[in-house]
C-alpha cells in the first residue's frame, strides 16, 4: 500500500483522492518510485526533491499548441522534470518523440496523464523502459499532460517533438479533409435532426476506401442513405458508415484492409438533389455517433523552425529591452505573467522557435523572445558596497554565502533581480548582493 501512496504522490494526486493499491507497478516511473522507497531514498533530500519535481511538472505544466518542437536542458545535478499541457480530441493520435544527449546513460521516463472532470491527473500511457517514443489515442476530448523526467543525477540536452495525426485513413481516395463541406452536428430537415457525420464532396465515381481494417457488416440500399456500406472495425471498437454511394464493390462478411475500395462516390438516397459526395459516419457501441473529423483530419503544418540559440541552454542571460514581458506560452498572444525590467537575469531552460523558456531566480517560469536576451559577459555597471557585504548563491537574505566583499570594492554588475544585483567578485566567482 505504501508503494501506491508514493505513486499517487509522484503523479500529483490531491489529498483524499481514491487510489488503486499497486502491487506490481507497470509504468517505469512507478517502478522507479517503488525502488526509491525500497532503498529509503525517498526520505533523503535528493529523493524528496526528485519526487517534488515530478509533481510540479504535472501541477504546473507548460501549455503548448501542436505541432511543437522544443530543445531543452535538464541539469544532472538538480532534480528536474517538465510537463506539457495539450488539448486533444478523441480520434487524434498524439506522437511524442524525444532525443537526449548526456555524458552518462540517461534513463528518461515519459508519461501521459489525462485530467479528469475534477482536474486531477490520471496516467493513461507511458513509454516502455528504454523507449524515447510515446503514442496516445485519447479516449475522450480534454486536457492531457505529457511529462519528461530523468532518473536522479541524470540529465542533459534533449529535443522533444510532439504532433498529432489522424487515427483513421481518409475514406475518399485522393482527397483530404479540405473536401469536407458539411460537418457533424449541422441541422437537417429544418432542425428536426442533426447531421451524424461529415460530407466529403468529390466527383462522381471517385473511389471510396476503408478508413480502417475490419469486415463488412452490411451492404444495403435505404431511403435516406441510398447505397450504403457498413464496416465493423473491432480494433477501433467502431462501425463506419459509408452512404450515398454510386456503386457498392464489397459484399457482407468480406474482410477489408485500410485503403481497400468499398464503392464509389455518388448521390443516392436523399442526396439526389445535391452534388456527389460521401456521407461518412462513425458509431461506437453504447455511445452512438461520433464526430468523424478528428479521426480523419491530417494536419499539414510543421513546427516552427528553431531560430533561438540552443547552445546557450542551461546558462544565465539577461533581458536587453527597456522592459520585457514574461509570457505563459511561446506566442505574443499568450497571457502576460510579469513585466521584466531591463537586465533581469533569467536561466535558459529550453528553446522553441524564436522563444526561450526561462526561469527567474525565484523559480517563476515563462517564455521570452530569444532575440531580446543577451549574455552576461559584459558588465552593465559597477557596484561599490559601503560596508562589508556577503555575496550569496541566490538573491535573498537566507541564501548560502559564497564570498565576501570588502567596503569600497568595485565589482562588475552582470544583471538584476528585484532589489539584488548579480556581481562578479575579484576572484571570478558570481553571486548576488543587495543593491542597497
Amino acid at each position: 500500500m505504501v508503494a501506491a501512496v508514493l505513486v499517487c504522490a509522484a503523479a500529483g494526486c490531491r489529498p483524499g483522492t481514491p487510489i488503486r493499491e499497486v502491487v506490481r507497478p507497470s509504468a517505469p516511473h512507478e517502478q522507479y518510485v517503488a525502488s526509491l522507497h525500497e532503498a529509503r531514498l525517498h526520505e533523503t533530500a535528493l529523493g524528496r526533491e526528485w519526487l517534488d519535481a515530478g509533481q510540479r511538472a504535472i501541477r504546473e505544466p507548460i501549455s503548448v499548441s501542436l505541432p511543437f518542437r522544443e530543445a531543452g536542458y535538464l541539469p544532472p545535478h538538480e532534480p528536474a522534470a517538465v510537463g506539457y499541457r495539450i488539448d486533444l480530441r478523441r480520434g487524434q493520435t498524439l506522437i511524442v518523440d524525444v532525443r537526449i544527449e548526456s555524458a552518462d546513460a540517461a534513463r528518461l521516463f515519459i508519461d501521459a496523464f489525462a485530467l479528469n472532470s475534477e482536474g486531477a491527473p490520471e496516467r493513461v500511457a507511458y513509454a516502455e523502459d528504454g523507449s524515447l517514443s510515446l503514442t496516445i489515442q485519447p479516449e475522450r476530448d480534454g486536457l492531457y499532460i505529457v511529462r519528461l523526467q530523468p532518473e536522479m543525477l541524470r540529465g542533459g540536452r534533449y529535443e522533444v517533438v510532439q504532433r498529432v495525426t489522424a487515427s483513421l485513413g481518409f475514406p475518399v481516395q485522393g482527397f483530404d479533409s479540405r473536401a469536407v463541406a458539411s460537418h457533424f452536428g449541422a441541422p437537417r430537415e429544418g432542425g428536426a435532426r442533426d447531421h451524424h457525420g461529415i460530407d466529403i464532396f468529390a466527383p462522381r465515381g471517385t473511389p471510396v476506401v476503408a478508413a480502417a481494417d475490419g469486415w463488412v457488416s452490411a451492404v444495403q440500399t435505404t431511403p435516406r442513405g441510398g447505397r450504403v456500406v457498413w464496416v465493423r472495425s473491432p480494433s477501433a471498437g467502431q462501425s463506419h458508415y459509408y452512404a450515398h454511394l454510386e456503386e457498392q464493390l464489397v459484399s457482407t462478411g468480406q474482410r477489408v484492409r485500410a485503403g481497400d475500395p468499398l464503392g464509389t462516390v455518388g448521390n443516392t438516397g436523399n442526396a439526389q438533389t445535391t452534388p456527389p459526395h460521401l456521407h461518412f459516419g462513425i458509431y461506437a457501441r453504447g455511445e452512438g455517433p461520433l464526430d468523424p473529423l478528428p479521426f480523419v483530419h491530417e494536419p499539414r503544418v510543421t513546427p516552427p523552425a528553431m531560430t533561438a540559440d540552443a547552445d546557450a541552454l542551461g546558462t544565465w542571460r539577461r533581458t536587453g529591452g527597456a522592459r520585457y514581458r514574461l509570457r505563459a506560452g511561446s506566442s505574443t498572444d499568450a497571457p502576460i505573467l510579469a513585466e521584466l525590467p531591463r537586465h533581469t537575469v533569467v536561466r535558459l531552460e529550453a528553446a522553441t522557435g524564436d522563444w526561450y523558456r526561462v526561469a527567474l531566480p525565484d523559480g517563476t517560469r515563462g517564455f521570452v523572445i530569444a532575440r531580446a536576451t543577451q549574455p552576461l559577459a559584459a558588465p552593465i555597471r559597477r557596484h561599490e558596497p559601503a560596508a562589508a557585504t556577503l555575496v550569496r548563491l541566490h538573491p535573498g537574505p537566507g541564501a548560502t554565502p559564497v564570498a565576501d566583499l570588502e567596503p569600497g570594492a568595485r565589482v562588475p554588475v552582470l544583471g538584476l533581480y528585484e532589489s539584488y544585483v548579480l556581481v562578479r567578485t575579484p576572484d571570478g566567482r558570481e553571486g548576488w548582493v543587495e543593491a542597497g
